[in-house]
C-alpha cells in the first residue's frame, strides 16, 4: 500500500467562496487554470486510479489564506475548506482516506479553535501551516498558542514553504527574478523555518510536536556539514549576539534536532539524487511518502510515477519500504489506512 501524504486539491465550495471574496485571484489564477486536476474531482480520481495500491491524503493548495484575506475572513475560509476536504474523504475513502486541515494562523486564537474542530469533529489527520505568515516567522509569541495546542493534541503539522517574487535575491533589487524565489527560495524557507523553531526553543518547550517538512526539508540534507560541525561553533562568527550561550542552553546539538525532531516527505519533483541524499540524512522512521500532486509538467501523474519509481529502485528492505510508504504516517496520525480505504 502507498499512501501519498502531501497532495493539493480545491473542494468546490471552498473554491467558489474564494472567488466570491477575492475576485479573480490574480495571485494564483494562472496556476489554477493551467492545472485542471487541482479542482476537477473526476480528473483527479482518474489520476489516482492509474496507480496500483495507491491513495492520496488531500490538503488545500497555496498561497496561504493569511496572504489573501483579513483575519476576520481567514477562519471562515479555513472552515469551508476543511469541511470540503472532509466531505471528499467521506465520499471517496477508497481514493482519499484522509485529509490535512488548514490552520487560520491569523485568527484571534492563532487557529486553535479550527484546529481542534477539524481534528476532533471532522477527523483530520493533522493540520497544514506555511513557513511564514505575511513575512513573519512562526516563532513570534502570537503563534505560540497554536504550537501549544498541537503539542497537546499530538497530531502532525504539515509545513509548506511560502515565498514570493516580492522578496528579492539581492538588496539593490525589488523583486526576485527568473522564479528564483520558488526554485531555490522555498527550500531555503523550509530550512529557515526549522532553524527558527530550534533556536527559539519551541522544539524544547513542546516536545510532543510532530512536524512534517515538505520536499525532504529543502536544503537541509545537503548542508549537514554546516548544520553539524558548523553550528557546533554557533557564535564564533558573531560579536553582537551571545549565540554561544544560546547554543549551550539547547538540550541537544542543532544537527540532532534537524535529523531526529522533524519528519520529511519525499516530494522532490522526481529527483533521484535528492531522494538518496534525504534518505541518507533522516532516520528511516522519519521519512514519509509524498509526491506533491498535481504540480508536475503532466499536471497530475508525473511526480507520482517518478517518486514511486525512485523509491522502488532503492535498495530498501521490505520493512523500511513499508515504513516510508504508509507505516510511518500511520504511526504519526494513528490512522489505519487499510481500514479507511476499504482494503
Amino acid at each position: 500500500m502507498r499512501v501519498d501524504a502531501y497532495n493539493h486539491f480545491l473542494p468546490k465550495p471552498y473554491f467558489d467562496e474564494m472567488l466570491k471574496l477575492a475576485g479573480d485571484l490574480k495571485d494564483i489564477g494562472k496556476r489554477i487554470r493551467e492545472v485542471p486536476s487541482l479542482y476537477d474531482l473526476d480528473l483527479r480520481r482518474r489520476i489516482v486510479d492509474q496507480f496500483d495500491d495507491y491513495v492520496q491524503v488531500l490538503s488545500l493548495p497555496g498561497p496561504s489564506l493569511e496572504s489573501l484575506f483579513p483575519p476576520d475572513k481567514v477562519e471562515e475560509l479555513a472552515r469551508v475548506g476543511n469541511d470540503g476536504l472532509a466531505e471528499l474523504v467521506r465520499r471517496h475513502p477508497d481514493q482519499f482516506p484522509g485529509f490535512v486541515a488548514q490552520v487560520p494562523l491569523t485568527a484571534a486564537d492563532a487557529g486553535v479553535r479550527e484546529c481542534e474542530r477539524a481534528i476532533h469533529d471532522l477527523g483530520a489527520l493533522g493540520v497544514q501551516i506555511y513557513t511564514n505568515v505575511g513575512g513573519k516567522p512562526l516563532d513570534r509569541p502570537q503563534f505560540e498558542p497554536f504550537f501549544a495546542a498541537m503539542d497537546r493534541v499530538r497530531k502532525p503539522i504539515w509545513v509548506h514553504p511560502i515565498r514570493g517574487a516580492n522578496l528579492p535575491d539581492y538588496v539593490d533589487e525589488d523583486r526576485s527574478l527568473y522564479e528564483i524565489w520558488w526554485t531555490f527560495g522555498w527550500s531555503y524557507e523550509t530550512a529557515a523555518f526549522m532553524a527558527r523553531l530550534i533556536f527559539s526553543k519551541i522544539m524544547d518547550k513542546y516536545p510532543n510536536l510532530k512536524i512534517i517538512v515538505h520536499h525532504l526539508g529543502g536544503i537541509v540534507p545537503m548542508l549537514e556539514g554546516r548544520i553539524g560541525p558548523g553550528w557546533d561553533q554557533l557564535g564564533a562568527r558573531t560579536t553582537d549576539e551571545d549565540y554561544g550561550a544560546l547554543r549551550r542552553s539547547l538540550k541537544k546539538r542543532p544537527l540532532d534536532y534537524f535529523k531526529n525532531d522533524f519528519y520529511a516527505d519525499t516530494a522532490v519533483f522526481g529527483a533521484d539524487a535528492a531522494t538518496v541524499c534525504g534518505l541518507a540524512f533522516y532516520p528511516i522512521d522519519k521519512v514519509i511518502f509524498a509526491s506533491d500532486c498535481p504540480f508536475d509538467p503532466e499536471r497530475g501523474p508525473g511526480y507520482i510515477r517518478e517518486t514511486i519509481r525512485i523509491l522502488d529502485s532503492l535498495d530498501l528492505n521490505q520493512s523500511d519500504r513499508e515504513k516510508i510508504y504508509y507505516k510511518n504516517l500511520e504511526a504519526l496520525t494513528g490512522a489505519n489506512f487499510g481500514a479507511r480505504s476499504g482494503a
